[in-house]
């Protein structure tokens, strides 16, 4: 009892009403029935990664943002899958869609908007620069691998990989982010630790055994939450975007914003308290494991389940993400930002997210 009552009430309630919700759904229909789902699954979203970062918070860093660039992608990759289940090869494109948007939201968004808050407040930040190139290097390779790369191979026509190659490149980009997780944690692990730390986020308590046991199993419930309200929130938002005319690929993008908005709130308060190491090891570390868990997943999925996985993008998101990357290189190549870097990216973000809308 005592480590539970360390825990906001809040957390502890969120899978629970989602436990209600998803009860309500199953004999009621309606506009406020989506709206209590939508509601509840965003509840739930946060609360999952508020436990994600108790636990990350008892494993210290660069573990802890690891922790929870991997709760945040385990969620991802379940709202993928049970979407795919279900849309069968309607849905072969969503988690191409779901991760490029990711990449694009993450490289140009949520670093822009570090950049620009961060800089705001202390003119000019620092960080570790190789620990963010070898995030690049990781995250480049593997973007290019699985999502321009299918466009240019001859043995199936299209964005398609053929299952040989779909099971090489699933191989090749599980490699490649173990690898670099390996490199994170252990291997060289001072690249990615803040040299200026806040002090007072380091002397913080940290959560005792029995909060940190609670919050591990709070954390797989919301998980299971988010799951099955996404299965019921889909319907809905995939009428709301054929109603409104937008192309599916927008429904990629919703999901990866929902997913995302709790850790690109977690990196903009590192970057405004000038921990702006913390803040792009969150970002970079959240695409790394987005794109390097999710394609793997959803491949060896697709073979099981024998069915197309579209993965190439179209010739104009392939020269978004190029310029994305190339600007990013350029942004974080000396280890020190000011607000003009967060203005080109979020410039570069902006561009994407019309163009996602109106192409």
């Amino acid at each position: 009892m005592k480590s539970s009552a360390q825990i906001p009430v809040w957390t502890i309630a969120a899978p629970v009403i989602a436990a209600a919700t998803l009860l309500a759904a199953g004999y009621w229909h309606g506009g406020f029935i989506v709206v209590l789902v939508a509601a509840a699954l965003a509840g739930s979203v946060f609360a999952a990664v508020h436990h994600a970062e108790v636990v990350a918070h008892r494993v210290g860093e660069p573990f802890g943002t690891l922790v929870l660039a991997l709760a945040v992608t385990l969620i991802e990759v379940a709202l993928i899958v049970s979407l795919m289940a279900a849309g069968g090869e309607g849905a072969a494109g969503l988690a191409r869609d779901t991760v490029f948007a990711a990449v694009m939201i993450i490289l140009n968004g949520i670093i822009g908007l570090c950049l620009l808050l961060g800089g705001a407040k202390h003119r000019e930040q620092s960080f570790g620069l190789d620990g963010v190139s070898a995030s690049l290097v990781a995250l480049g390779t593997i973007a290019i691998m699985t999502l321009v790369f299918p466009n240019f191979t001859v043995t199936t026509p299209g964005p398609y990989y053929s299952p040989g190659q779909l099971m090489l490149i699933a191989v090749v980009t599980l490699v490649i982010y173990g690898t670099f997780v390996f490199t994170q944690t252990v291997g060289h692990r001072q690249f990615f630790l803040q040299d200026d730390a806040d002090t007072s986020s380091q002397h913080a308590a940290a959560p005792s055994n029995g909060t940190t046991a609670a919050s591990a199993v709070l954390l797989l419930f919301c998980l299971a939450a988010v799951v099955l309200l996404a299965k019921k929130l889909a319907p809905s938002l995939e009428a709301a975007v054929d109603r409104v005319g937008a192309p599916d690929a927008v429904v990629g993008v919703i999901i990866a914003a929902i997913v995302l908005l709790p850790e690109g709130l977690a990196a903009l308060r590192a970057a405004r308290a000038n921990r702006l190491q913390t803040s792009l090891n969150l970002a970079l570390g959240s695409a790394l494991a987005s794109i390097g868990l999710t394609i793997p997943t959803v491949g060896f999925l697709s073979l099981y389940m024998n069915t197309h996985l579209q993965l190439g993008i179209d010739s104009k998101s392939t020269l978004l993400l190029m310029l994305s990357l190339f600007v990013a290189a350029l942004v974080l190549r000396t280890g020190r930002t000011i607000i003009l870097h967060g203005v080109v990216l979020l410039t570069v973000f902006v561009v994407y997210l019309f163009t996602t809308v109106v192409p």
